[in-house]
């Protein structure tokens, strides 16, 4: 067997096992889903009436910024499953097995996806009942879903990494907040970046997050007919934009997040 292939398999068995244990602690996945169909609903229907999209619908604004957030937040269950299994020793265990060390950070980022496909599933439906339409062709519509995908599996290797820096779930989960909360508010996630004060706009108009929200609008086909077109270079090509930021993360962070596994200190 290969060295590819044997990291793959090892990641395949490390996927199986946190998929195992989605099963077996319901209670998490029960929040999990809960989560988003919160957001859409309050959101939906405490700001839809109040904040005006000229030309649209402000739900159907709406959705594609909180599929962003909500992505972004599941993301961090990475970080908080890793730190957790290196509090109890689990890691430890793994590095005393005749496995690829890539494999354990590989098949936990991978597994946590789902927890996203569930999300953005639950958050579809709901969109749906609230007034959301995909107006764009099924193939668009999955290639918005599958991008905001790449985009959390991305954000997933940043959090591996904290973790193995701060293996503390509860640090890890007041960290995410504090880094991913305003991210995803001084975006286009719940307003127009247009309608933001000057540092605020141009920061909106180059966040990553802002980018993935309005690929997923036009992927969608929320973007309506006469809209003008954004003056910034990331929101005019938002797929290209969002990819070079996945790409770049990934390549960044995996590397330096398996170099920190090697060494880091479970006791």
């Amino acid at each position: 067997m290969t060295a590819v292939n044997l990291v793959i398999a090892d990641a395949a068995v490390i996927a199986k096992r946190n998929v195992i244990k989605i099963k077996r602690v319901p209670d998490v996945l029960v929040f999990v889903l809960i989560s988003p169909i919160m957001f859409v609903l309050l959101f939906a229907y405490v700001f839809g009436n109040s904040i005006d999209i000229p030309g649209s619908n402000y739900r159907e604004f709406l959705i594609a910024g909180i599929f962003a957030q909500t992505v972004m937040f599941g993301a961090t269950f990475t970080g908080a499953g890793i730190a957790e299994d290196m509090q109890k020793g689990i890691i430890d265990r793994f590095r005393s097995l005749p496995m690829s060390r890539s494999a354990v950070l590989a098949g936990r980022t991978i597994s946590d996806v789902i927890y996203n496909v569930l999300s953005l599933a639950i958050m579809a439906v709901t969109g749906l009942l609230v007034g959301w339409r995909i107006r764009g062709s099924i193939l668009d519509a999955a290639l918005g879903f599958a991008l905001l995908l790449l985009f959390a599996y991305a954000i997933s290797w940043i959090m591996a990494l904290i973790a193995l820096f701060v293996p503390s779930p509860e640090v890890i989960n007041n960290a995410s907040f504090i880094v991913i909360f305003p991210m995803t508010f001084v975006a286009n996630t719940f307003v127009p970046s247009e309608s933001l004060p000057g540092p605020l706009k141009a920061f909106a108009e180059w966040n990553p997050v802002s980018t993935v929200t309005q690929a997923a609008r036009e992927l969608f086909g929320n973007i309506p007919a006469g809209t003008p077109e954004p003056t910034a270079w990331p929101l005019q090509h938002p797929v290209l934009y969002t990819m070079f930021w996945v790409v770049g993360i990934v390549a960044v962070f995996a590397p330096i997040a398996v170099k920190r596994y090697e060494k880091a200190n479970t006791k």
